[in-house]
């Protein structure tokens, strides 16, 4: 089975699975809701067409339709799909040798994550041999507004899509030092995006301290970060920061890898 590619994204395939496995292509790139008049607008499928395949998608779990009838989001299913695709590729592999020599460098645990839904969810992690460790396994999941890896992905967003999120969040106090009120977290947002890295100064887990920097991508927004965590007695905020040259230097190399791997995959896609 081929899957045609059309200049103009077109929704086109050689079987009804793929035709339909291109519409969500489309759906999944981008960042809003969509409905059946724009979607029938943009492919210039008949709108009965795209009415049946977006039943079908939302009928599978991989579409949601909204509450107002209209709009059709992701579902849970196709973003669990995305979650296991991205865990799997990074258990074992360059990405994960790439994070075993920064735990090697930095002597912490380090991670690569990414957002899901209103969660960040550990896809990759080393554990450092010390002794006193706060232990997460890949798969793990930890809140976005109190944890560096999500901060630093959210701060690449608009306020209102922030504000979106974090409105339908619970914004929890998981310790003292939790960061609960939106407008305060919007000053952060700011400087994360002027100085380009989060920190988590006890907010998840007291004792607790992470700094994460972006995984660049090359077009977009990127939903990966890199990140080292470790108890407060050995990484204060002060020492946080000279752990960020081998954190961008770990970003970089697993952006070259994503990079290098997308190209892989379309010359593996026949035309």
């Amino acid at each position: 089975m081929e899957l045609i590619r059309d200049p103009d994204g077109a929704v086109n395939g050689d079987t009804p699975a793929l035709r339909l496995f291109s519409l969500l292509e489309r759906i999944a790139a981008k960042d809003q809701l969509v409905t059946l008049q724009g979607l029938v607008e943009e492919t210039g499928l008949p709108k009965p067409t795209v009415h049946r395949m977006l039943q079908q998608l939302d009928a599978a779990g991989l579409l949601m339709r909204q509450a107002d009838g209209r709009h059709y989001g992701t579902g849970v299913r196709l973003r669990r799909l995305a979650e296991n695709l991205l865990l799997n590729a990074t258990h074992h592999g360059v990405r994960h040798a790439i994070l075993k020599n920064l735990v090697d460098e930095l002597g912490e645990s380090c991670n690569i994550t990414a957002l899901s839904g209103s969660e960040i969810v550990y896809l990759d992690r080393v554990e450092t041999s010390e002794p006193l460790r706060f232990y997460l396994r890949p798969g793990s999941r930890v809140p976005v507004h109190c944890s560096a890896s999500g901060k630093m992905i959210l701060s690449q967003q608009t306020p209102g899509q922030r504000r979106r999120l974090l409105g339908a969040a619970p914004l929890r106090p998981y310790t003292q030092k939790t960061v609960t009120d939106v407008d305060t977290l919007e000053a952060e947002f700011a400087r994360i995006r002027r100085d380009g890295f989060a920190l988590d100064e006890e907010e998840f887990l007291p004792g607790l301290v992470c700094v994460a920097v972006l995984v660049p991508a090359p077009a977009g927004r990127s939903n990966l970060a890199v990140a080292v965590q470790a108890p407060v007695m050995r990484l204060t905020p002060d020492k946080a920061l000279h752990t960020l040259p081998a954190l961008q230097r770990a970003a970089a190399a697993i952006s070259r890898v994503e990079a290098e791997g997308a190209a892989e995959d379309a010359d593996s896609i026949p035309l």
